[in-house]
């Protein structure tokens, strides 16, 4: 059996981009929602705030910021790909370089978003 997919590197950029880039989008249209909520009235937007203040919410937005992490990171590999003719040649090495710039501005950002959590 011949195998479709072969899973490399460039397949998973490719996956995680538009994973990443999915819930960019699916982020912004709640906050869409969320800011026609203040049409309705101080009142009802104030009493949505709690959601901010949870937990589940919080842990979200770190999800949020590794997703725009990762998008951008990979945006500037594929921009490199695209406009640089020797990218391609390495364009597995500048992968391992976008997954490691991305743990290594992630890591810090996630660390100070959720100490205050465990405050």
């Amino acid at each position: 059996m011949q195998r479709i997919y072969r899973g490399d590197r460039g397949m998973l950029a490719w996956a995680l981009h538009r994973l990443t880039g999915l819930g960019v989008l699916l982020f912004l249209l709640v906050h869409i929602a969320d800011i026609f909520v203040i049409s309705y009235g101080a009142e009802e937007f104030n009493s949505l705030l709690f959601i901010y203040h949870s937990l589940g919410f919080r842990l979200m937005e770190v999800l949020l910021v590794g997703a725009l992490y990762y998008h951008a990171l990979n945006g500037i590999r594929i921009i490199l790909i695209d406009f640089w003719d020797r990218a391609s040649l390495i364009q597995q090495q500048l992968f391992n370089a976008t997954i490691i710039l991305f743990f290594l501005t992630f890591i810090p950002t996630a660390v100070l978003m959720i100490r205050p959590l465990f405050d």
